[in-house]
């Protein structure tokens, strides 16, 4: 299998997963609709800002699992506590606090807590916006199609 062939391959297995858990949305069990990032209290979020700087921080309960926006830019996250099994367009890999990641344009994750994990993201920020939903929207695309529009008007 070519290289592009298996990145296209986990794409759609990512796409399938998302689809599953909109299309099964309880309310309980499984949370989001696809046109919004999910803020509830099973996956609690922190929220911090420094100059230039938003700190996003998600706690994961063991065998939790999420579904995550695809990254606009590239940025670091750090993993503090815990192990989480990381799917992405590429491959699946384990990390084990504490450890950290350079993360490329275009990273959609989907996120196993192998035990209870703190999980932290650290985006630029240059406008110092402080509206949450605002941030997200500058931030991450929620689909593939809203992502490849971005990088076509980002030329």
């Amino acid at each position: 299998m070519k290289i592009k062939e298996l990145v296209e391959s986990k794409s759609e297995k990512i796409k399938e997963l998302t689809s599953f858990i909109v299309n099964n949305e309880d309310g309980v069990n499984f949370l989001g609709d696809g046109k919004e990032i999910v803020h509830n209290d099973s996956v609690p979020l922190k929220h911090a800002f420094a100059d230039q700087i938003y700190i996003r921080q998600m706690e994961m309960k063991k065998g939790g699992l999420v579904v995550g926006a695809i990254h606009k830019h590239l940025h670091v996250w750090f993993l503090l506590t815990g192990s989480l099994t990381i799917g992405h367009k590429n491959e699946v890999e384990d990390y084990i606090a504490p450890c950290y990641v350079i993360s490329q344009p275009g990273a959609h994750r989907v996120i196993y807590a192998n035990e209870d994990s703190i999980f932290v993201n650290i985006h630029k920020n240059p406008e110092n916006i402080t509206d949450i939903r605002e941030l997200e929207k500058q931030i991450v695309s929620l689909n593939q199609e809203d992502y490849e529009e971005y990088i076509k008007n980002k030329k």
